[in-house]
């Protein structure tokens, strides 16, 4: 008799644990015990680019160029969404967040800037920012300088951008490249020193001669990384190219924080 209690007792486990088996597996939102949680890249722009150039403005083709990352969402906001873009929940997902600005940085909100740097420094939130978003309020109060070039010259047709390392990870499957390119921003760049200098770049100038500068840089701020790309204004439509579709893919890659 005692051996069939057990035995009855060892069914209503099992039953049990069945059951909450498929109550968990019923309840709306709740991820499978084996999914793996997906990566978050949100790519931020301020909305100003011309739509004959950007249909879908910056954020929409860097996003779809960074449709191939595997494991990952892929989330475009914009300063005129509600929060402007940048709602808490997103941002405490976000693993990277790509920034072009370009007319508008003093519309973003001090309270927001303050969140992203927090972000950066103690969540490790990787940090990308695009041509003039150097003079964004969340890329000169990471940097802590005045993130400014020493000119802003409009007398160029492109420029060649060059693998100065071809070693680190943002570079992986590069080699120099030719880019549309309609201003060019003369050095030196007032920022703390960089942690690398991976690109730099040729502009030919309009009246045949060609000028040299330093193109893409990476930092470490607290816990995050941060990579700067000179080149993306507005009127060329440099993130549909190849190479820098491929450079993208990389530096959201290198600029996420470890898995845990």
């Amino acid at each position: 008799m005692s051996e069939l209690i057990r035995s009855r007792r060892d069914v209503l486990k099992i039953g049990a644990a069945a059951a909450g088996a498929v109550l968990l597996q019923g309840v709306p939102g709740m991820a499978e015990p084996t999914a793996a949680k997906k990566q978050v890249v949100v790519v931020w722009s301020e909305g100003t680019a011309p739509k004959k150039v950007y249909p879908k403005d910056i954020n929409g083709a860097i996003a779809e160029g960074l449709a191939p990352l595997e494991g990952w969402e892929v989330v475009a906001a914009s300063l005129s969404q509600p929060e402007q873009g940048l709602p808490d929940d997103l941002l405490n997902r976000a693993d990277v967040l790509i920034w072009w600005g370009h007319q508008r940085h003093g519309q973003v909100k001090d309270a927001l800037v303050e969140k992203i740097v927090k972000r950066v420094k103690e969540g490790g939130m990787g940090f990308i920012s695009l041509h003039s978003s150097h003079f964004a309020k969340p890329n000169k109060k990471l940097l802590g300088t005045a993130c400014s070039w020493r000119n802003y010259p409009s007398d160029i047709t492109e420029t060649k951008v060059i693998v100065k390392d071809s070693s680190h990870p943002i570079a992986q499957g590069l080699s120099d490249f030719t880019i549309a390119n309609s201003e060019r921003y003369v050095d030196p760049y007032a920022v703390p020193p960089p942690k690398a200098l991976v690109f730099e770049g040729i502009s030919k100038l309009t009246n045949g001669t060609n000028d040299k500068s330093q193109f893409g840089f990476t930092w470490e701020v607290g816990k995050g990384k941060m990579f700067y790309f000179q080149g993306g204004h507005e009127t060329n439509p440099i993130f549909f190219d190849a190479n820098v579709r491929k450079m993208m893919l990389n530096a959201v890659r290198w600029a996420a924080p470890e898995k845990k």
